[in-house]
């Protein structure tokens, strides 16, 4: 029987937990058709401003494959009218049938206001995220660190009674006073809030160009936001702690560094109602769905787990017993790599060429020498040269045979 994926959020049924997150390859109906027509569980619009705008001078993006990205966009996008027309709505879900969120960023409170009310008059609209990860007033720092500031903002939301379920995208939180006024704040208007998201990117990264002797990226002195590998254990620790905090009316939204399907099980052991993808969507394309919802399975079959109810929130404390497991299975690991390790014959860098094909091909060149010997004719164009041959054997031998020399030599 196959594993359930399906969760909820804002009331919304989602048929698998993960979904994208707001940002790269989620500007245009065309972006956002390929996310509908994967397996994520809905779509979420990039992050409207009340008019388009183009962003940040270029270039203004930043990755290192394996650790992390680095952004200073602007949020670049076709403003919010476009994301809430009827005609970009069944551009971007199609026959899709999944729910279809909006996200706002407003350049001040008026701002996202005015784009509230939109919205809450527009069909086909599952939610909107509210991004208050991002500068509202100068001189002040972003909305959700000045926590006066977050609750004057949520206030005034909350005075609009509206209709649509709202979300709010929170930055990363690394005190645990703060996590808590945070959580004091969300709990207040929990009659107004559906979910928060957690996390947006960590602020004011900085990544050098050594050959240049420059930042990398050209916006505001090479300062950006920092994403992927890097951030996912902050991430975690802010879904469990949000969760912990937060009223259970909030559901909490994981986002962060997710790239694999163990990743996703991971925040929805933190208690994630759902996770949202963005730096790996951004790389890899809407393909990357399909390739995480289809680990977590695998993962979720494994462990004999037949829904994600079965799990979320469910974190064990740490125990010697547990640490046991884990050291166990990666031992099996290690050594089923190892078995299998030898039974390969590296190749250069082009792979590798089991042992058996090289002595069949030297025993058959052998034989044909005989052959030749005893005065037999032998076609040239079947067969490489022998001595050819002894070449390939002694230099693959060197090469299955260098990496134990050298660990006797370090010994």
């Amino acid at each position: 029987m196959p594993v359930d994926l399906s969760t909820t959020i804002c009331g919304q049924t989602l048929t698998t937990c993960v979904y994208n997150a707001s940002g790269p390859r989620t500007g245009s109906s065309d972006a956002l058709s390929k996310v509908a027509s994967s397996r994520s569980g809905a779509v979420l619009a990039k992050s409207a401003t009340v008019e388009e705008q183009t962003g940040n001078p270029l270039p203004r993006t930043f990755q290192a494959d394996g650790k992390g990205s680095l952004n200073s966009e602007g949020l670049p996008n076709k403003g919010i009218d476009y994301y809430i027309s009827q005609n970009t709505i069944e551009e971007s879900m199609g026959e899709s049938g999944k729910p279809y969120f909006v996200s706002i960023s407003g350049h001040n409170l008026a701002d996202n206001l005015d784009m509230l009310k939109k919205i809450d008059k527009v069909s086909g609209i599952s939610g909107v995220e509210l991004n208050l990860a991002c500068p509202n007033v100068i001189g002040h720092p972003i909305i959700a660190y000045d926590f006066e500031q977050m609750d004057s903002v949520l206030s005034a939301v909350a005075k609009l009674k509206l209709k649509k379920p709202l979300g709010v995208k929170m930055p990363p939180y690394f005190d645990g006073p703060h996590f808590e006024q945070a959580a004091k704040v969300l709990n207040k208007y929990k009659s107004s809030i559906s979910y928060a998201a957690s996390i947006n990117t960590v602020g004011n990264a900085l990544v050098i160009d050594t050959v240049a002797e420059m930042p990398a990226i050209n916006p505001k002195g090479g300062f950006g936001g920092l994403s992927g590998p890097a951030v996912k254990y902050t991430a975690l620790a802010n879904v469990k702690k949000m969760r912990d905090l937060l009223d259970e009316s909030i559901d909490v939204v994981g986002v962060g560094g997710v790239e694999t399907g163990e990743d996703v099980f991971q925040f929805l052991l933190c208690g994630a109602q759902a996770v949202q993808v963005g730096t790996k969507h951004w790389i890899e394309g809407a393909s990357c769905f399909d390739r995480i919802v289809g680990e977590l399975e695998v993962l979720m079959e494994e462990k004999g787990y037949k829904s994600v109810e079965e799990f979320r929130g469910k974190l064990k404390p740490w125990s010697k017993a547990g640490a046991s497991k884990s050291r166990a299975a990666k031992k099996k690991a290690g050594a089923g790599r190892s078995r299998a390790d030898q039974a390969k014959i590296p190749v250069g860098k082009g792979g590798i060429l089991p042992t058996m094909i090289v002595s069949f091909l030297l025993g058959l060149l052998l034989a044909t020498a005989a052959f030749s010997a005893l005065g037999g004719e032998v076609s040239m164009g079947g067969f490489v040269p022998f001595g050819s041959l002894l070449k390939i054997h002694d230099e693959l031998e060197g090469a299955r045979m260098g990496p134990r020399k050298k660990k006797v030599k370090e010994l």
